[in-house]
């Protein structure tokens, strides 16, 4: 069995959205309700994330950027909500993902689930979207490199792309980013000819999906197609954008990958990366009985597979 770290702070139900908004502080009751029912809860190592220090989120974001957030609050765009106590929780989420790599590097963990909001794969390095305020697997890939990790894989599995991400990492050639996602869906992009510029090409990779895609065409993904890719980069670490939104119960998109689908996906990353560290981090999944079922599923592929 696998020492499995379990990242959670109570302030990340004070950051707020509006009534109505999808991203809501239940889907963390609903995960946290779900780990105790399964008998998870006991088996997992809990740690409360540090605060991630302001040149951490300076690693990835502008500092015009950071600062506007210091005094904000309302929509900063259509989606994304800002109130009095969202910027102590984004500091808590992106926290919580770079402190799980520190404890895989430390020995302390084997793996790590980080269950956190805001979520943050479409933050852009100078600008919030979709829901995100800090690009949380974006500042624990950075602080990966810092530690020692000499390459990092980061894999995306939420039905939408991670446009902060690729966009962050689409020059360096010490971080590779792989995604799957709905397309043509929100934000537009992740075409499969995106594959990265300068001396980061060929270390993107986009496998779009279309609607309705489901268990078998991320089977071909996550079971046929990643091993090589992972294999040939050889990375030091993973570290996993974990979006649930491809349930086929979920409401915001259209893909219909079921339970099973789930865990074919987190066995083959886990397969994958056998022989490094798996940090995931909570990205999407807004059907709360879907999200609970998804997470539970996760936790227990990475406390056993292995």
């Amino acid at each position: 069995m696998k020492r499995v770290g379990y990242f959670y702070d109570d302030i990340y139900l004070e950051h707020r959205n509006p009534p109505g908004h999808p991203e809501s502080a239940d889907r963390l009751m609903a995960i946290n309700d779900g780990l105790k029912d399964a008998s998870l809860w006991q088996k997992l190592v809990h740690l409360k994330p540090r605060p991630a220090r302001p040149a951490e989120i300076l690693s990835v974001h502008s500092k015009t950027y950071y600062e506007s957030l210091a005094s904000f609050t309302g929509y900063f765009d259509a989606d994304t909500y800002v109130s009095p106590h969202s910027l102590g929780a984004a500091h808590a989420a992106a926290g919580a993902v770079l402190d799980a790599v520190g404890k895989c590097r430390e020995g302390v963990i084997d793996r790590a689930f980080c269950a956190v909001r805001p979520p943050g794969h479409h933050a852009e390095a100078d600008r919030a979207m979709g829901f995100c305020l800090f690009n949380n697997v974006a500042v624990a890939a950075r602080e990966a490199r810092k530690l020692g990790y000499a390459k990092v894989f980061i894999a995306d599995f939420d039905v939408h792309h991670g446009n902060g991400t690729q966009h962050i990492f689409e020059e360096d050639d010490t971080v590779f980013y792989f995604s799957t996602h709905q397309y043509p869906h929100y934000p537009g992009t992740g075409s499969a000819s995106e594959r990265g510029r300068g001396k980061g090409s060929g270390f993107t990779r986009n496998i779009p999906m279309d609607q309705g895609a489901g268990d078998a065409e991320f089977y071909a993904a996550y079971h046929d197609t990643l091993p090589g890719v992972v294999r040939d980069f050889s990375p030091d670490i993973m570290i996993v954008s974990a979006g649930y939104d491809i349930h086929v119960s979920d409401p915001l998109a259209g893909l219909r990958v079921s339970n099973d689908g789930i865990r074919t996906i987190v066995r083959s990353l886990l397969s994958a990366a056998a022989n490094v560290p798996s940090v995931f981090s909570l990205e999407g999944g807004y059907n709360l009985a879907a999200l609970r079922e998804s997470v539970i599923i996760t936790v227990e592929e990475l406390y056993s597979f292995g």
